[in-house]
Formats: structure tokens, C-alpha cells, sequence
């Protein structure tokens, strides 16, 4: 006996509907809200927008901090737009640091893949959590908590870290007070540095006096 065509029609609609909704894949073509990206229409969806590629790639450690992020969050990989996680790549050279830094949307969770790295981070009570860990060790940073990453070995370390966000933010304390216009007086008088000392650091990472 043959199904109506109606009730077979309503049965696809309803299961295209119900694979919709198991994801939001991000439309990078509209702008990045609050919540996320807006979904790309189910249809232009593909198997490359669920896959990363980009974290077999050393990053490019020859800068200021001796150190590359490599991140794979929702405006790099599309397909995790909306399910509450990311992950990226930390390279760290000898003598690299990543400074320290808060991620004001997600938690992070850092494994160590290779080498010697001293993490930590600072409580809002101000107590302050260090631990030097090696390859296989994991540590959690707290959502919003300043932290931050260092190579205590001698040789390039490598590390990935996943968020329990799609796009966490990204604030690096020393680059918010000193690699913008911010004027010298209001960063000495908020900060307590003494004014040749901001102007030294607004000149080593290009800020403004």
C-alpha cells in the first residue's frame, strides 16, 4: 500500500527540519552577535565546515612573546558556532611566554603535548594557583581568571587547549594597558607604574603616550 504524498512530504519536512536543528553552523558572511554567528542555511552545509585542519601547523613563534595561537573558534571553524566549545594550538619556544591574559567567555582546559610549560592563574580572592607541567598533564583555567602560559624548558613546547565557548575572547592584560592609545597619566594613575616606565612599555609594544 503506498503512503499519501502528503503524509511523505510532511515525513521529509519534518526530518530536514529535526538535522537543522542538531547544529548551527556559522555563516561568516553576517556579522559575529553575543550569542554566536547566525546559522548557515542547511543546505550550503558541507563535511568541511565539521573539520579543522589548522592545528598540525607549527605556529610562528619569531615575535615579541616567543609564542603563536593557533585558534580553531567558530570564525575558523565554522561548524562548532553554537555547541559550547573551540579548541586551539599553543607553540611556545624556549624562553616564550603567553601573557598573562583572561578569556572572558569560556573556561579553558590546557593539555600539554610536548616539552615543560608553568601555567597558572589568579582567583578574584587573589590567590594565586602555579604548577609546572609536562607532557600529558592537564590543568582548567576558570572562566574570566587571568592566567597565563610559560616555557620552563629548553626546547619548543606545544600545547592545545580547548574552551567551553565557540569564540572565548581574548584579553592580554599588557597589551590592554600598553598597546593602545590609552594616555600615559590615566594608566599611571590606575595602575601606580611610574610614568617612564608606561611610556618604556607603550614604545616596546607600540601603544600611544
Amino acid at each position: 500500500m503506498y503512503l499519501p504524498f502528503f503524509f511523505v512530504l510532511t515525513l521529509l519536512v519534518s526530518l530536514h527540519s529535526a538535522t537543522a536543528g542538531d547544529y548551527c553552523v556559522a555563516d561568516l558572511k553576517q556579522p559575529e552577535g553575543p550569542s554566536g554567528y547566525s546559522c548557515k542555511t542547511p543546505a550550503k552545509v558541507t563535511v568541511d565546515d565539521f573539520v579543522f585542519h589548522g592545528l598540525a601547523t607549527v605556529g610562528n613563534t619569531s615575535n615579541i612573546i616567543k609564542a603563536a595561537v593557533t585558534p580553531a573558534f567558530s570564525a575558523q571553524f565554522p561548524g562548532v558556532n553554537g555547541l559550547g566549545l573551540s579548541i586551539a594550538r599553543l607553540d611556545i619556544a624556549a624562553g616564550g611566554v603567553i601573557p598573562m591574559h583572561t578569556h572572558p567567555g569560556g573556561s579553558e582546559v590546557l593539555v600539554v603535548i610536548q616539552g615543560c610549560i608553568k601555567a597558572g592563574f589568579i582567583d578574584s580572592a587573589n590567590d594565586v594557583y602555579v604548577k609546572t607541567l609536562n607532557r600529558g598533564d592537564v590543568m582548567v583555567f576558570p572562566q574570566g581568571l587571568l592566567h597565563f602560559q610559560i616555557n620552563a624548558g629548553k626546547y619548543p613546547a606545544i600545547a592545545f587547549v580547548s574552551f567551553s565557548s565557540p569564540s572565548p575572547g581574548l584579553q592580554i592584560t599588557d597589551f590592554a594597558f600598553f598597546a593602545n592609545g590609552l594616555p600615559t597619566e590615566l594608566v599611571t594613575g590606575t595602575t601606580f607604574i611610574p610614568g617612564d616606565v608606561v611610556k618604556k612599555l607603550k614604545a616596546v609594544l607600540g601603544g600611544k603616550n
